[in-house]
């Protein structure tokens, strides 16, 4: 058995310099040394991360201070995506909030109790009852305390400049004790079990018996023999450009459908970052750069367009190569999981890391598995979006046809006939995303859990009065996104 104290990183950018810190800090006390080669950026001023709220618990693990973050990379926070349809259709907007809805009845979940009330004519909003979506409705970050925490889950995630994300990452990383190199290119010297080191650009040799690949193009996948499985998405380049931030910061992204793509504005503290995605067999960059500017109404600056390839990795660990990030799994863009794919990633390779002198071999079968059920759950959460709307054009009719797992379309169907969610195993996701999912994209269940029915209406509506009166005044206790974000500009040691 190799030894197994090291591990060396191949990558650029913040997946690398975040798995390298989490792995460092995780792994350190084992004598775990970490490695980080790492190739020239590719991110331009214009990308951002948009992150899922889970991200502050891997953020925190490291040891990364909130405030400190957002003040560097000058970020912003986000209580969700709003979803607007700008194709003509006139779908309904909707808002994907990071929080619970409602709170419980009778011992009970409430969102049953208000599926039945719904169908008796109830015509209070599923966002009524959340103490995020209402928040962002009304342009305020909610900032969670001992009596919302009661209530429900209230949970935010960052908007996050990629560029200086990175610089801070990598930061933390050398102050961690991060080996780091850097390199213009990397070659491969092979070995029985995969690869035996990283040949650097200048002579380096770089070896290591566990190796990551972070690279978004698989670099280290080609020596392992693996192979990587396309995704079906409707969108095969992506535009980015920076604009102007709104005057007023609002506290969530909004994404916009067009006829023939979507566009994505995404504020951080000192800019509105602009994403455009689109079907190269339908639009041509021109096209999608006039496109991106009429969506967004904003003067677009640092463009850049690139091509997307959504997929999976047939094997992520393959040989002595783990795959992270983009090189095990590349999701569409449309709900900002890519962040989230890599962390699921870390955390699950730091509950398989082999021990010293032990074969991994079924550590690295339980990786491979566990980790194709994650992706696989992620992915359907993105085609439900796909399969579900309305909009108009060519974009989103391909987008419709696309095939779906009989995983999803079982959970499309039992959440139509009763409004529950069928359990999944390795789902990531919580299951107040799907339900903000399947109502925004409307779907009406049918029915209810039949246990509802032990509570009388009117002792519903008591129930309802009261959850409204407190999400109105838990909201209006809270602060605008620009109010709380220049306190943290503002107190540097605060």
């Amino acid at each position: 058995m190799s030894d197994v104290r090291n591990i060396t990183l191949l990558g650029r950018d913040a997946p690398l310099w975040l798995a390298a810190a989490a792995l460092r800090r995780a792994l350190a006390p084992a004598g775990v040394t970490v490695r980080a080669v790492a190739l020239p950026d590719e991110n331009g001023p214009a990308d951002l991360y948009a992150t899922l709220p889970a991200i502050e618990a891997l953020h925190n693990q490291i040891g990364i201070d909130e405030a400190a973050l957002l003040r560097g990379v000058r970020g912003a926070f986000t209580l969700g995506q709003n979803f607007v349809d700008a194709s003509g259709a006139a779908q309904a907007p909707f808002l994907h909030s990071y929080g619970a809805f409602g709170t419980g009845i009778d011992g009970g979940d409430f969102f049953p109790h208000w599926v039945k009330a719904r169908q008796h004519g109830l015509g209070v909003g599923l966002d009524d009852f959340s103490l995020t979506a209402t928040a962002a409705h009304n342009g305020r970050l909610f900032l969670p305390d001992e009596d919302s925490e009661i209530y429900g889950r209230s949970d935010y995630g960052y908007h996050l400049p990629a560029a200086a994300y990175a610089k801070s990452l990598k930061a933390i990383a050398a102050h961690l004790g991060v080996e780091i190199f850097q390199t213009g290119g990397a070659a491969v010297e092979r070995s029985d079990d995969g690869i035996a080191a990283l040949l650097l650009d200048d002579g380096l040799r770089v070896g290591g018996a566990l190796f990551a690949d972070l690279t978004r193009e698989g670099l280290l996948r080609e020596a392992t023999g693996g192979a990587f499985e396309a995704w079906a998405m409707p969108g095969d380049r992506m535009l980015t450009a920076l604009a102007p931030r709104f005057a007023a910061l609002p506290v969530y992204a909004e994404i916009r459908a067009g006829t023939d793509g979507w566009t994505g504005l995404f504020p951080s503290l000192t800019h509105t970052h602009v994403a455009h995605v689109f079907s190269s067999a339908a639009t041509s960059d021109d096209a999608a750069l006039q496109a991106a500017a009429t969506a967004s109404g904003l003067a677009l600056d640092a463009v850049k367009i690139r091509t997307l390839a959504p997929g999976v990795a047939s094997a992520p660990w393959a040989g002595n190569v783990i795959g992270l990030g983009e090189a095990a799994c590349s999701f569409d863009p449309i709900h900002g999981l890519g962040l989230h794919g890599l962390q699921l990633g870390i955390v699950h390779l730091l509950g398989v890391y082999p021990a010293e002198g032990v074969s991994y071999a079924a550590r690295r079968a339980e990786y491979n598995r566990i980790m194709r059920s994650h992706f696989a759950r992620v992915a359907d959460f993105q085609a439900a979006h796909y399969a579900l709307q309305n909009y108009a054009g060519p974009f989103w009719g391909a987008a419709r046809a696309l095939p779906v797992s009989d995983e999803l379309a079982h959970m499309i169907d039992f959440f139509r006939a009763r409004g529950e969610l069928a359990p999944m195993e390795d789902e990531s996701l919580p299951p107040d995303s799907w339900r903000a999912l399947f109502t925004g994209h409307g779907i009406v269940p049918a029915s209810w859990r039949p246990a509802v029915d032990r509570v009388s209406p009117d002792e519903a509506t008591v129930h309802f009065r009261k959850m409204l009166g407190f999400v109105r005044e838990q909201v209006l206790r809270q602060p605008t996104h620009d109010a709380y974000l220049a306190r943290i500009v503002q107190r540097p040691h605060g």
